[in-house]
């Protein structure tokens, strides 16, 4: 990775020898193994351990979840806030792995859309809820900093499965409690 970045600050008319740029390709080896480290994640391990029996049937939403990550087709990061709910069916999760899941899937490569659709995915499969609503609100440099160049923009995605998907009540609370007013 190291001469690639080399490669490319040469291609950009940089000198990579030159004192502030010396150790740069070391120091980006470093950022992107971080920025990608989800890749080194086994989701359904993360998961195993954390879901538990109980009778709980109303809705659990973890909100305001932070979240990095890198757009899979410029390599720039879009970053934001995700909100996470499902209806519990005899099983609930470890609220703190919730957070992790959208981390894990976060530090990938990525498109909001299938970012969002992950998380949905992952929780359905583990916990069998009666239903799971995923939100994300992003904003993508890719955007800010190039292309159109617009600075407050936001990408709003949704996931919505079960009783999100079909009861509009279910899906009405979980965006009302996230700031988003009732659609239907």
């Amino acid at each position: 990775m190291k001469n690639a970045v080399r490669t490319i600050l040469k291609a950009i008319g940089e000198d990579p020898d030159r004192e502030g740029l010396r150790d740069t390709p070391e120091r980006v080896e470093k950022s992107y193994k971080f920025l990608t480290s989800g890749y080194s994640v086994d989701v359904d391990k993360l998961i195993h351990g954390a879901l538990f029996h109980e009778t709980y049937d109303e809705m659990v939403l973890v909100k305001d979840i932070e979240f990095y990550s890198l757009c899979e087709h410029h390599l720039i990061p879009f970053f934001g806030k995700c909100h996470v709910a499902y209806i519990p069916n005899g099983k609930i999760i470890g609220l703190s792995k919730v957070p992790r899941i959208v981390e894990s899937f976060s530090r990938r490569l990525q498109v909001q859309e299938r970012l969002t659709t992950q998380i949905a995915e992952i929780i359905s499969k583990h916990v069998h809820p009666k239903g799971v609503g995923v939100v994300m609100e992003a904003r993508h440099l890719c955007m800010c900093m190039r292309g159109v160049q617009k600075e407050n923009v936001y990408a709003v995605t949704s996931s919505m499965t079960g009783a999100f998907k079909s009861d509009p009540r279910s899906r009405n609370e979980f965006l009302n409690l996230i700031g988003i007013k009732k659609i239907l």
